[in-house]
């Protein structure tokens, strides 16, 4: 693998992405949704390079009772399920061990939606632009639900944005949205992690710093908006 291929670290991930995605540089209609937690300093880079906001969309994986480095799928809130029945199928898992699953991965959604957002209300997707981001893009699992999230939310469009992605799952991806940004496709991709020369684990902590961040600065962002506004009004 040629090192210059691999990004130094997310953030400059997502400001190489940024460039890619420069059509919604300042777009109202558009916003940010980051997949917690590696692709937060992704989608912050992206949000503060094009002046968009920025928010989380939480999504699991629902690893093989026994494997759980495996995805039989994914979820996200408001009941979204994405299950790979090929591997269930294979593996011979039953509804129960399933359900039990989705039970433990709600429960995770429900605590990273209070602790990253407390009780700041989830952004109104309805006839928006949602810039869906992660780090990667491996199976491809928890992107499928994301993007069902992002649907059942009435966004207009979707749009989903990864540094490097595993050619397939980008191929299935793209015949779902509408519009697939990869920078880097390797046949031979592997793991996310192999694309990134700095690629430690993203904590929570790192999430609500950069998220009460990217919110302070959409604050005065508006307040400066407003105030221009009024200034021209009188």
């Amino acid at each position: 693998m040629a090192t210059d291929r691999r990004f130094k670290n997310r953030m400059h991930a997502g400001k190489l992405l940024a460039v890619a995605l420069a059509p919604y540089a300042g777009r109202a209609d558009a916003l940010v949704l980051a997949l917690p937690r590696g692709g937060v300093p992704v989608g912050f880079a992206i949000a503060r390079a094009l002046g968009l906001a920025l928010d989380v969309l939480p999504v699991r994986k629902l690893g093989l009772p026994g494997h759980e480095e495996f995805a039989m799928g994914a979820i996200a809130g408001g009941g979204i399920r994405v299950l790979n029945m090929a591997a269930i199928r294979a593996h011979r898992i039953g509804r129960e061990p399933i359900d039990a699953a989705c039970a433990r991965e709600e429960h995770e959604i429900a605590r990273r939606e209070r602790q990253y957002r407390g009780a700041r209300p989830e952004p109104g997707l309805a006839g928006r632009t949602a810039i869906l981001v992660d780090d990667g893009l491996a199976t491809g699992s928890t992107m499928c639900a994301a993007v069902r999230a992002g649907r059942a939310r009435g966004a207009a469009r979707v749009v989903v944005a990864v540094p490097a992605g595993a050619p397939d799952s980008c191929a299935t991806l793209a015949a779902q949205v509408d519009e697939l940004v990869c920078l880097i496709r390797p046949a031979d991709f592997g793991a996310v992690s192999r694309w990134y020369r700095e690629f430690g684990q993203t904590s929570d902590e790192e999430v609500q710093d950069l998220l009460a961040i990217a919110w302070r600065d959409q604050a005065l962002a508006q307040r400066s908006s407003t105030n221009a506004s009024e200034r021209r009004q009188s």
